[in-house]
């Protein structure tokens, strides 16, 4: 019996076991050939309310428990990620329609978040304070309780594992809503590995389900806090919900990064860095290179040369080809990124490769002399296309690169580097690369945008996640009862 084998979860939830839903089941489809790879449990509001319950209960249990013990589950289970990889990257290869490298990364990371979680149960989770009074007096971390964690389609295993398992070790029960698309490699994998790793049982709780099961674990009142990834869109409709329960809430959101390639970057291994934050699984990544701010004596090469990387890459079924591209993840994706396409051309902008598709399967695109009215800059496309946009000086560099709504990754490429540190500090990002592409992620580094990218680092390294996942106490002691003059 496999890790996977569908017997286990063939269209149930993970809820105190494997049960029946009640919200049904759904199809789980591969883009790349809208093939059915078999059933999802699909929760509804009562579910997750059950779920929310069961998981109360259970928290308080876990969280007395040792932090030997704790710190055991999240080490086991960072041994299977890394002992099932291969089963675990075939499905997000077919569900999520990556290229097998991305799903190799996938794995890395979540083997990754779940050393690094294992570490956090034996940190020092307080410190000592003076006081006035003739007291000890202590700041301490508790953990919040129950943790609900919305993730979405794109790298469905990292965006929920990275919530689920510092939580976990920190004490906590966690309730995660995947996505319906993505829900065996964004929710059965990382069931099946903690309740292999030997987690209680009650302490996490895993429902694929739509709106009505995210409004439900957002509102729901024994849920304390909620992390969510996705759009901005739906994360500004997620922080006012949160905000009218007294939620605390941490959002990692849309991003439109830009690259900026000053004048003396080496052009080969820009174009090729480019070409990489652009396409890697189809641009279907929040830190994806969304516009190439390149300076004016070298726009020309470097836009050729990004064409000649987009007209050779290989698009196709990853499952059974050795491509560099996958599907799109659906119908109304694919449209969304067309239509973005479509309008910046008829805006102005040219195209200078791309711009087609065949079924789900999307050509990485290049659209020059883009300006800042061309839809293509303005929003966050989302898919395989790259804008490419010349500048003057680093003033006009710097302006362009902060004019977004977003702020969550910025990469610069320079033979200068205290040039390039230099013009990072002058524009607003949560994560800044000097001589790389934007689309970059580890396990123990900070992970955030700011303005409509996010709230901020809250996912990633031992202070995000302990500022992310605990409450703050103040504690005091003394040994006699003070005398009061009532």
């Amino acid at each position: 019996m496999t890790l996977l084998d569908d017997s286990t979860w063939s269209g149930r939830i993970f809820s105190s076991g494997w049960v029946t839903a009640e919200g049904g089941a759904a199809p789980v489809v591969e883009p790349a050939t809208g093939e059915e790879l078999g059933q999802v449990g699909r929760a509804d509001a009562g579910d997750v309310a059950t779920a929310c319950a069961r998981a109360a209960e259970a928290q308080r249990a876990w969280a007395a428990t040792g932090f030997q013990e704790r710190a055991a589950v999240l080490r086991r289970a960072g041994a299977l990620w890394d002992q099932h990889k291969e089963e675990i990257q075939g499905w997000i290869i077919r569900e999520t329609g990556s290229i097998p490298p991305k799903a190799e990364l996938e794995t890395h990371i979540a083997t990754q978040e779940s050393y690094e979680a294992s570490t956090l149960p034996s940190r020092a989770l307080g410190e000592i304070i003076p006081s006035e009074q003739p007291r000890l007096s202590m700041v301490r971390r508790l953990p919040a309780g129950v943790v609900g964690v919305i993730a979405p389609f794109n790298a469905p295993l990292i965006l929920g594992i990275r919530s689920v398992a510092p939580a976990l070790a920190l004490g906590n029960a966690v309730v995660l809503k995947p996505d319906p698309r993505t829900a065996v490699s964004g929710g059965v994998t990382i069931a099946r590995i903690f309740q292999e790793a030997g987690l209680p049982d009650g302490v996490l709780h895993v429902l694929p389900g739509g709106g009505d099961a995210g409004q439900a674990l957002i509102t729901d009142p024994r849920v304390r806090v909620v992390s969510f990834t996705g759009s901005t869109a739906v994360g500004r409709k997620v922080a006012d919900v949160a905000g009218r329960h007294l939620k605390r809430v941490h959002l990692e959101l849309g991003g439109n990064s830009a690259l900026i390639v000053l004048d003396d970057a080496d052009l080969d291994l820009a174009a090729s860095a480019g070409a990489f934050g652009s396409f890697l699984h189809q641009g279907q990544i929040c830190m994806t290179t969304g516009r190439h701010l390149v300076h004016e004596r070298i726009a020309t090469d470097y836009t050729e040369r990004l064409v000649q990387k987009a007209n050779h890459l290989p698009v196709g079924n990853p499952a059974v080809d050795q491509v560099a591209l996958g599907p799109i993840i659906d119908t109304s994706q694919r449209n969304k990124i067309h239509s973005l396409v479509t309008s910046s051309i008829g805006a102005g902008a040219t195209l200078a490769a791309g711009g087609t598709y065949e079924g789900l399967f999307y050509r990485p695109t290049v659209l020059s002399h883009v300006t800042r009215e061309t839809p293509a800059w303005a929003q966050e496309v989302f898919g395989p296309v790259a804008p490419v946009t010349a500048f003057g000086d680093l003033d006009e560099a710097v302006a362009l690169a902060g004019d977004t709504e977003y702020g969550l990754s910025l990469g610069i490429l320079s033979r200068d580097v205290m040039k390039a540190i230099a013009l990072a500090e002058r524009i607003p990002s949560g994560i800044v690369h000097i001589n790389d592409q934007t689309v970059s992620d580890e396990a123990v580094a900070p992970f955030g945008g700011v303005a409509a990218s996010g709230t901020g680092a809250r996912f990633g390294g031992a202070a995000a996640n302990i500022e992310a996942f605990t409450e703050t106490q103040w504690l005091t002691v003394q040994g006699d009862i003070s005398p009061y003059p009532f």
